[in-house]
């Protein structure tokens, strides 16, 4: 038995199909325009005979004296360069969407007041404000304290008019050239955001628009009518510029109290526009709430069609109203989705494999198919209590956190949807789960498959258990990209480099390939050494200093390139500890500077660097790469040399070795950002310098930061084979991912079957 749907959320994982591109692709054509009788005739020919509903001729006839039926005529504008004035650089914008002239669609301003602005503003913003790419809060006089959270602007006069002036007025200065529409609503107005915004969607942007719910002015001798405040109104942009030049005088001259009326007679007496309900076969569509009326019992068509609804008196009705309005778009959607599915249903039998082409459940991707046995996805199984495939390589631990909660759902869904298919002939009660299997495919969302015993009860009360099986998935939701602040490349890196006594060894190596990849291609890049005495030789560096070799090959760099200065600080400590490494390095630099924590195993490169620049974001994310480890070249070519392809930095050098997941020395941070993280974490020291040696900068960044720690791997970042010495004094858990390195890094299982193969044959022969 197969379910096909399956409900998780309050708001569904629908079923998507989506072509997704994150760049914008331009093609660009250079044609010839000439003007001639041919090409004239031509034109109109095809005007004549219908092909074309406008002219081809360069006039435009939607202009003042033409019939308007065009939205937009095209203009040509001829580029010739004249070979006696002086070559211009042209200044390129950041984003491509400046250049082009791409606006935002819709901006919304919600109008409130000192009163209702922690209520009713709040409770607007809960609901439809996250919906919206920019929605502000307008109110004459500012309270005293502001609701986290909202962009509030407050005028400085709680008259209405006056509110409703500056209002119109800030708009149009701040953000007339961003945006094509404007939203204007009261905070006791409830907005349909996703019908709002599919709305503007059809509605052409280059022409003037006042819509709305069309009120008669007071008296009803006119016939132009002005929008009502309270169930919101649109504004166009190009509506928006012509009136600007007239706010004054309106504010002057129209006399008014309520600033719906006063906005719409500015609007009809100096624009000539009034309020319209319908525009381009689209409907503004609204609802007038009864006094004490319930949400949950409307059931009219109008109230369901509704994009905004009014009045409402309290927060708590709001809360409401979006409840109802978002089951009615859930529903609404569920229907859509069984349409599609019987559309696609039929529409498999005209394709060559027929019905059977439509895998299940219908709309979604078909399950993966691997090419290979190494891209086979395996499934994790699990009871109710205990499941076999654990993050920490365990056979079997407990079902805990989001991993309960998740088979929780899913078997009451299971039997909910049992019920369902087979109600009212039987009704089936869970007694317990046999078997569980999940597995997740990219393509298409988890997967279940569930061993089920069930006691089965008819409607005459007879009862048996059954075993069921039963599959389940839970599709992929709408992909959401998330917007990041700009960074760039040119940003100075600082590298830090931590060096015990027994690491000096690899210095050397290091700083050849430094000087190579970052210091002969000028990167903007500057290293400081940190030298770990601990307190024996600290005792003795006036006699022996056991880094003198590290300082002299410092030294040699420095008379090399002149111009370059590699810094180093002595530090003496017993247990040399990443989080007190740092603190010390983050003293003596300023907040703004971007750290790069590396090891002596680190091959530093330029591609590396930039990516650092582009995944370390202040104030925002931290990065922590994943290194490239090499296996050690004892096992993996014995007595063979290994190829020069093998030792560089391309895709097939990453063949013989593995990404070291159980390692973060590595690490890419804004020193602002370390910073407050250690601030946060102070509470928990308490003068305890034993904590700091069981914490790692990653681990402060995932436990006190609250910034996004992304943690990827990294093939620029490649490092040899080298056996670690692993400090028992760290944390047993930071001890235990140094050991687990050093055994998973010494070779693949097949390196190490054909090491532990030849030597049983020497030991046999």
């Amino acid at each position: 038995m197969r379910l096909s749907s399956f409900l998780a959320l309050f708001r569904p994982a629908l079923p998507l199909i989506l072509g997704l591109s994150l760049g914008c692709s331009l093609s660009l054509l250079m044609v010839s325009w000439t003007q001639g009788d041919a090409e004239e005739s031509c034109g109109d020919e095809f005007v004549n005979r219908g092909l074309f509903p406008g002219s081809l001729r360069g006039d435009s006839q939607g202009g003042p004296g033409g019939d308007g039926n065009e939205d937009f005529q095209p203009r040509i504008v001829p580029y010739h360069k004249d070979p006696n004035k002086p070559h211009k650089k042209v200044l390129r914008t950041r984003y491509i969407h400046t250049e082009l002239g791409i606006r935002e669609r819709l901006l919304v301003g919600v109008l409130t007041s000192r009163a209702t602005l922690n209520t009713l503003a709040v409770a607007v913003n809960r609901t439809v404000a996250h919906h919206f790419h920019r929605t502000f809060f307008f109110t004459g006089l500012r309270s005293p304290k502001l609701p986290h959270g909202m962009a509030v602007i407050a005028h400085g006069d709680d008259r209405p008019v006056w509110l409703m002036y500056e209002t119109v007025r800030h708009l149009h200065q701040h953000y007339g050239a961003d945006y094509d529409w404007f939203y204007l609503a009261q905070d006791d107005t409830y907005t349909q955001a996703e019908r709002l915004s599919e709305l503007v969607g059809h509605l052409s942007a280059g022409q003037d628009l006042y819509m709305g719910r069309a009120e008669e002015f007071i008296g009803g001798e006119e016939r132009a009518r002005y929008c009502h405040g309270g169930y919101g109104y649109l504004l166009s942009r190009s509506l928006l510029a012509r009136l600007q030049p007239h706010l004054d005088v309106c504010r002057n001259d129209i006399l008014s109290v309520r600033p719906d009326e006063w906005l719409g007679r500015c609007i009809i007496d100096y624009l000539g526009l009034s309020c319209v309900e319908m525009h381009q076969e689209m409907t503004y569509r609204y609802f007038e709430l009864e006094k004490n009326a319930d949400p949950e019992r409307e059931d009219s068509t109008q109230f369901k069609n509704a994009f905004t609804v009014h009045p409402v008196s309290e927060p708590d009705l709001m809360y409401r109203l979006h409840k109802r309005f978002s089951q009615i778009e859930l529903d609404r959607t569920y229907q859509q989705i069984q349409q599609l599915q019987v559309q696609i249903n039929n529409l498999s039998e005209l394709t060559p494999e027929g019905k059977e082409g439509a895998t299940w459940p219908i709309g979604i991707n078909p399950p993966f198919r691997p090419k290979t046995r190494f891209e086979v996805i395996n499934w994790d199984y699990f009871t109710e209590e205990h499941i076999y495939s654990c993050a920490d390589g365990s056979p079997k631990c407990e079902l805990r956190g989001a991993d309960r909660a998740d088979v929780s759902a899913v078997l009451e869904i299971a039997v909910e949807r049992l019920n369902e298919r087979y109600q009212p002939q039987l009704r089936f009660r869970k007694r317990r789960l046999l078997n569980g299997y999940r597995r997740f495919d990219p393509t298409r969302g988890m997967e279940y498959t569930l061993d089920l015993a069930l006691e089965a009860v008819t409607q005459k009360g007879h009862s048996q258990v059954i075993a069921k099986r039963v599959g389940l998935l839970r599709p992929l939701s709408s992909i959401e990209i998330i917007p990041m602040p700009y960074v760039t490349e040119a940003t100075r890196v600082q590298v830090i480099l931590p060096v015990t006594a027994r690491e000096q060894d690899y210095v050397g190596n290091f700083l050849d390939m430094y000087a190579m990849n970052a210091l002969d291609t000028h990167d903007n890049a500057l290293l400081t050494f940190l030298f770990v005495y601990d307190p024996f030789d600290a005792q003795r560096v006036s006699e022996a200093d056991v880094f003198a070799g590290a300082k002299a090959m410092i030294g040699e760099v420095e008379k090399r390139y002149g111009d370059v200065k590699i810094p180093w600080i002595s530090v003496k400590t017993e247990v040399p500890s990443q989080v007190k490494l740092m603190d010390i390095i983050s003293k003596k630099h300023p907040v703004d500077t971007l750290f790069f924590l590396a090891s002596v195993w680190t091959e530093v490169n330029g591609d590396f660097l930039n990516r650092c620049r582009m995944n370390a974001i202040s104030n925002w994310q931290v990065f922590f790469p994943i290194h490239f480890q090499e296996y050690s070249p004892a096992i993996v070519y014995r007595d063979q040399q290994p190829s020069a392809a093998a030792s560089s930095f391309s895709s097939e050098g990453l063949r013989d070795g593995r990404f070291d997941r159980h390692v973060f020395d590595e690490a890419c941070f804004y020193n602002a950002d370390y910073m407050g993280a250690r601030t946060k974490m102070a509470a928990d020291i308490l003068d305890n310098d034993e904590l700091l040696e069981s914490v790692d900068v990653y681990e402060i960044f995932v436990r006190y930061s609250g910034l996004h720690v992304f943690r990827a791997v990294e093939p620029a970042l490649v490092q040899k084979y080298v056996q670690r010495a692993c400090n028992p004094r760290f944390s047993e858990d930071i001890y235990h991912r140094c050991v687990l390195s050093n055994l998973e890094g010494l070779a693949s299982r097949s390196h190490l079957a054909m090491a532990l193969f030849e030597q049983e044959q020497a030991n046999s022969t």
